[in-house]
Formats: C-alpha cells, structure tokens, sequence
C-alpha cells in the first residue's frame, strides 16, 4: 500500500491517496479540496503515477472533507462512499449536491487492487464518522488526531457516542499506524499512552 498525504483547503485537511503497489487502482480519502490550483496538484500526482481511482472515502460529512468530491467524481466517473448518517452533508451547496453513491456500514470493505478496508464506524465528531482500517493503518478522520480527539460540540456531535467511538479505538492493535483528519500521523500504541482521551 502507497500512501500520499496533501494538505487542502483552510483548514489543513489532510486528503490521503491511496494505492495498491501492484495494480495502481486507488482511492481517495477526504479531498477537501479548496482551489482549483489544489485540485490540479492532486489530479495531476495521479496522471503522472498512473494510478486507477476505484472510489472517493469520505471519513465524515463536514465540508473540510468533502468539498472536492464533486469535481473529483465527474473527472473519474468513480462512487462517492459515506457512512448513511453522514449522506446529507453531501446536499450541501460546496459538493454541488452531488449523492452518495455507496452507503458504508460498520464492517464494510472497501477493496482496490490487492488492498483492503475495513470500515469502522465510530460516530461523536458526527453520527457517521467512520475510520478506516487494515492490519497496518487507521484513516481515522476528525475522531483520532495526534495527542487529542474531534471536538464534539457541534450540533450533530455527541460526546457520549465520541466515548464509545474511543472504546472501540483503544482495541486497536498497538502497531497501527494512524493517519488523522488533520495533523501529524501517529500510532495507536502511542495514542493509548499519551492522548489524555485514551489514557484511562
């Protein structure tokens, strides 16, 4: 698995490509995309790679996530993926009301190539947040960040589901490495003994 990190947008989203070594076919995760100068640094990294899109992932539905979706789907004729509680966000005006065209539930995959997702839904951040997951890597989105966690304060947000969501996170296996929503990557291992969220 080859994995691309790109900053997009105001808020330092990170937008993940990635790809299977073997046959190139790829995804993208979260391609929050701001500008037209950041939509063409990203298509052309996969012109030149030669990769294949399979789907475009999105972690959660807020618009630092999902703003190059739209743009992205017409250039590639590719599925938009989002868990089903998170679909509305993706009637906004940023994505062209462009749809959801596959629902991703606790437990779906998502293959590509030789490489396989897993979805996890962890919901706090919002109902349909989700991480993404294989025996080596955790996209975690705005649930998991570096040091600290998604803030819950918004209205769809929920502290109490984020509790759970962290439940799950802490059964991880120590050695997955964790590529957040924004921010610096780091381990599971190394959240559950410094983030003072998973430190019980």
């Amino acid at each position: 698995m080859l994995i691309e990190t790109f900053s997009v947008g105001m808020l330092s989203t990170n937008c993940y490509l990635v790809s299977c070594s073997q046959t190139k076919e790829a995804v993208i995760i979260d391609p929050g995309l701001d500008s037209l100068f950041e939509t063409k640094l990203i298509t052309d990294y996969i012109d030149q790679a030669g990769l294949k899109i399979k789907y475009i992932l999105n972690t959660h539905g807020h618009s630092d996530h999902i703003r190059g979706d739209s743009i992205l789907q017409k250039k590639y004729n590719v599925p938009i993926c989002i868990h089903p509680q998170d679909a509305y966000f993706l009637a906004d005006i940023d994505t062209q009301g462009q749809p959801a065209h596959i629902l991703l539930e606790e437990n779906s995959l998502i293959k590509f190539g030789d490489e396989t997702l897993k979805v996890l839904h962890t919901p706090g951040h919002t109902p349909g947040s989700i991480c993404l997951l294989n025996e080596q890597v955790a996209f975690t989105g705005d649930t998991l960040f570096a040091g600290t966690i998604g803030r819950t304060d918004f209205p769809e947000g929920s502290h109490s589901d984020m509790m759970r969501s962290l439940h799950k996170i802490d059964a991880l296996p120590d050695s997955l490495q964790v590529y957040p929503g924004h921010g610096e990557t780091s381990k599971i291992g190394n959240e559950k003994r410094v983030n003072p969220f998973l430190n019980h």
